[in-house]
């Protein structure tokens, strides 16, 4: 694993757009404050929006068979059967 670079807060004060641009190409950096390490800048992870019709398609084919009556059993045992009715006196 490589360690990631270390810049002092003037660094990322003074020289915040570069940091930040590389950051967002997936640089990581520690940053130092009078010579000790006080954070660290990662960049975050990016959530996909959206998945291919094939890729869902795929794993949708491996996916474990659903019993329906075992999903209703299971509805049925953890939900409250009764409902409350705050009119009632």
């Amino acid at each position: 694993m490589t360690a990631q670079p270390e810049i002092t807060q003037r660094d990322l004060r003074n020289r915040s757009k570069e940091i930040m641009d590389a950051v967002q190409s997936g640089q990581s950096f520690t940053v130092t404050r009078d010579g000790h390490q006080i954070g660290e800048l990662i960049p975050l992870r990016r959530r996909r929006r959206f998945v291919p019709r094939g890729e869902f398609a795929a794993m949708s084919r491996t996916a474990p068979d659903i019993s329906i009556d075992a999903f209703r059993a299971d509805q049925d045992g953890t939900a409250e059967q009764e409902t409350d009715d705050p009119y009632v006196r």
